[in-house]
């Protein structure tokens, strides 16, 4: 067999593993498919400038290379089967060719052919497809291995140093732990601080978002640094009490990029503690601000309001529209989670907050809809009655809604029944065997309730002779 020599192949494979931190399995894969790539290229600039390329997507798939490592180099080899007259010879070859070296070869069987080219033939277009496709095969086994790396990693929160720039993203160099080597990961724009200072080298704490397939990229990873999540990771590192379970963080409301440049951003934490004598805002803030400080510090001075959660949640709304003071919380339609809050004529524009969000986040933080009302001026009959006319509108909508659910159900219903009983009368091949045991069966039931014989006929009737008798 011919076998084209690639000196210092092994060394070859051993540098590339080294440095792309792969298998040396994985490398001689990559490396198989890309020199099958080069011979089918190879293969086609035979045709250049004569014919149309005559070969078929798949045509080259009974094709493979074979490394020889021992005598470092590789072969080109074709599974083709035994036919009596040929008609594709890169697919078939004759029996009485194959009989010249094998006599109990039969038609049908496959044989496997050395068509190696000499390493002259090969060209460089072909040389220069092998190079691109073993680098891209290289690089599509490095990103699996990075969503196999990163997919189930315990901490989600990672140390990045910003690479590069392209367009509005972030290229970032990310690492999943202590000695292993750093990958790219993209900040997309809508992820991204506004307070951040984005330059090369720098570092920051991102949040481990996705890793997710993307076309003709292959696996990526996509951080963050406005995910909710990070607040929560560097509150559980600076709060002892978190870390021992005395302390929970029960929900996070975050808008780290406001709709206007005007608001900046604002993180609301609603806390609760196990231990009675523990008080959790004061435990998330430090003394003297320092632990809350080390939050804002990592945030670029994200302002960030610490609340008590509480199962009331009259008094969980209260808290969450801190700082502004509230006199009243009226749950006006507990089942809608709909409540007015009503406040003094100083606190109104404190408890909106700048363009709403104070209130805005409040209500994510809490999951109730919430009117900010000046007390003075609060009608409490008017917003009575237009309130009632926003309940009876839900209660209306739901009814609609259920009707409409019980009537796709009914209509579910109706066509299963109708599927059953046309199945049963006209069975589907996976159902006939079933069907005819079924019936077998019945039948054999149904025989098994009449007389058989004679003999059994007349011995019934002498037993209702006799029952008459008696």
């Amino acid at each position: 067999m011919a076998l084209v020599l690639l000196p210092g192949l092994n060394n070859l494979i051993e540098d590339i593993s080294e440095e792309k931190k792969l298998p040396t399995q994985v490398v001689e894969a990559a490396l198989r498919e890309a020199l099958l790539k080069g011979y089918e290229r190879y293969r086609r600039t035979l045709y250049l400038g004569i014919t149309e390329d005559p070969f078929e997507e798949e045509y080259f798939s009974n094709f493979d290379v074979g490394l020889d490592l021992e005598e470092e180099g590789y072969r080109v080899l074709a599974s083709k089967i035994i036919v009596e007259e040929v008609e594709s010879e890169d697919h078939q070859i004759a029996l009485n060719e194959v009989m010249q070296v094998a006599e109990d070869a039969q038609i049908g069987d496959t044989v496997v052919l050395d068509v190696t080219p000499e390493k002259e033939d090969f060209g460089r277009m072909a040389a220069a497809t092998t190079k691109q496709v073993l680098a891209q095969k290289l690089r599509d086994q490095q990103r699996r291995m990075i969503q196999e790396e990163f997919a189930d990693l315990e901490d989600p929160v990672l140390t990045a140093r910003v690479i590069r720039f392209e367009r509005q993203s972030i290229i970032m160099a990310v690492s999943s732990g202590i000695g292993r080597p750093e990958v790219e990961a993209e900040l997309p724009r809508r992820d991204q601080l506004p307070n951040d200072n984005y330059r090369a080298n720098a570092t920051f704490k991102v949040f481990l978002k996705e890793v997710s397939e993307v076309p003709r990229r292959g696996p990526q990873l996509f951080v963050s640094r406005s995910n909710a999540g990070l607040v929560v990771y560097l509150f559980e590192n600076e709060v002892p009490e978190i870390q021992e379970g005395s302390v929970r963080i029960v929900a996070v409301a975050r808008e780290a990029n406001p709709p206007s440049r005007s608001v900046g951003p604002r993180t609301k934490v609603a806390v609760d503690s196990i231990e009675r004598e523990v008080d959790p805002v004061g435990a998330c803030i430090g003394a003297r601000g320092s632990r809350i400080q080390q939050v804002v510090n990592e945030l670029r001075g994200e302002k960030i309001d610490v609340i008590r959660w509480s199962a009331d949640p009259s008094q969980y709304i209260s808290n969450s529209l801190s700082p502004a003071r509230v006199e009243v919380v009226r749950l006006v339609d507990p089942e809608g989670q709909h409540a007015h809050v009503l406040v003094p004529p100083d606190q109104l524009s404190l408890a909106i907050g700048r363009e709403g969000q104070n209130v805005r986040l409040a209500a994510r933080l809490t999951g109730w809809k919430i009117d900010i009302k000046n007390s003075q001026e609060y009608d409490q009959a008017t917003e009575d009655s237009s309130v009632a006319e926003l309940i009876a509108q839900r209660e209306e909508e739901e009814a609609l809604q259920r009707e409409a659910e019980e009537r796709l159900a009914a209509e579910q219903a109706t066509r299963a029944e109708e599927d059953a009983r046309l199945r049963e009368l006209y069975p589907l091949p996976e159902d006939e065997d079933e069907y005819v045991q079924e019936q077998t069966n019945e039948t054999d039931n149904s025989l098994e309730e009449l007389p058989q014989t004679d003999e059994e006929v007349n011995n019934e009737q002498t037993s209702i002779e006799e029952d008459g008798a008696r």
